[in-house]
């Protein structure tokens, strides 16, 4: 048996009694943050309006296959979705994804300039492209349905386009992402919103942020530590079911410097199951309509989803590459290879995966 259970359950037994050591301290300090959370002006509460019977949720996601030094070409995937369902007196289902190869050596790089060095697209990097992709699908998925209906356009995570490898990259290389793919996409969804009833969030389950809880003086009031504690943890005892929370700003110098329009903003969302972050662009959060209906749309949708909007569970389900098909697209790229007369070679260690050892 590779993992010893038995030290890995005494281990966790250990943590248990850690935690519980320390609960009723810790207890203690988040009764303080909400005090002075209350007293900073900032504790309101919002109720959600009834939704619309007539709307309509707009959904992407994405996976990928990311280069393989094992590979025998370097090569990658991106599999974005794209989801459309339509409620009310003309209800309505789209549901599909559309998946994109990387091979050449432009498409496998980011930043590329003639007097500036470009990046591999592969690690973090991809999944920052694989982001700007589902938002651009986001846009045009808008575009398509750009009517009378009420629509919601979801996204599954940040709005903020970050990573924790994201400002190690040159600046040319985190612009080209911004400026050339991922605040295009979001002008073309404000375009419709100015022309059509679209609103436009990103859903964020089970939120690490500190943002809330970071603003508060914490320090000056208690002797604790207070590190462990998440704006999650505040708001589930200040909000009720269904309430929102009042819109902050983003903190980060970055999105204030070049978010522009789209700067992102965010409120916190108490549903029947979990406390949600939801994020916003500036346009939406300055208008108190839009603002209104992601909280009452999202509200809706999470109670369809059981507990997590559906348009982005369905959308997930669209996108996901499984660990067979993954395979077959390895299998594919060395038969692709054998029919041009290629050498097709693998590491010696992606091999020895593919077989089993006594």
């Amino acid at each position: 048996m590779p993992l010893d259970l038995h030290s890995v359950s005494a281990q966790v037994h250990a943590m248990g009694d850690d935690l519980r050591a320390h609960s009723a301290g810790r207890l203690d300090l988040l009764e303080k943050a909400v005090e002075l959370f209350k007293a900073s002006g900032s504790a309101t509460r919002f109720s959600p309006a009834s939704p619309p019977n007539d709307y309509r949720a707009l959904a992407t996601d994405g996976s990928h296959i990311d280069v393989d030094r094992h590979m025998p070409v370097p090569c990658a995937l991106i599999n974005i979705s794209k989801v459309m369902l339509q409620y009310g007196s003309a209800p309505g289902v789209r549901l599909g994804s559309q998946p994109r190869l990387y091979a050449t050596a432009e498409e496998l790089s980011v930043g590329t300039q003639a007097d500036q060095e470009s990046q591999p697209l592969t690690g973090a990097l991809m999944g920052l492209r694989r982001t700007v992709e589902e938002v651009t699908a986001l846009a045009e998925l808008a575009e398509e349905h750009a009517d009378t209906l009420l629509t919601l356009g979801l996204i599954d995570g940040s709005l903020i386009l970050w990573s924790p490898e994201f400002h190690s990259y040159p600046e040319h290389v985190r612009r080209s992402l911004l400026d050339d793919g991922f605040l295009p996409a979001l002008d073309r969804l404000k375009a419709v919103a100015e022309r059509k009833r679209l609103t436009v969030a990103a859903y964020i389950s089970m939120p690490r942020s500190t943002t809330v809880v970071n603003m508060l003086p914490l320090q000056e009031h208690t002797q604790g530590d207070y590190r462990w504690m998440v704006d999650r943890d505040v708001f589930e005892r200040t909000l009720a079911v269904g309430e929102r929370s009042g819109t902050f700003p983003s903190t980060s110098a970055y999105v204030r410097e070049h978010y522009r329009e789209h700067a992102t903003h965010f409120y916190y969302l108490k549903t029947e199951q979990e406390m949600a972050r939801v994020e916003v662009p500036a346009w939406v959060a300055e208008d108190e309509a839009l603002l209104a209906l992601t909280h009452s749309l999202l509200l809706d949708q999470c109670r369809k989803g059981l507990g997590y909007p559906v348009a982005i569970m369905e959308a997930h389900e669209q996108a996901v590459i499984g660990g067979h098909e993954r395979e077959l697209f390895r299998q594919m790229v060395e038969e692709a290879l054998a029919r041009q007369g290629l050498d097709v070679y693998t590491s010696e260690k992606a091999r020895s995966k593919r077989l089993r050892w006594v």
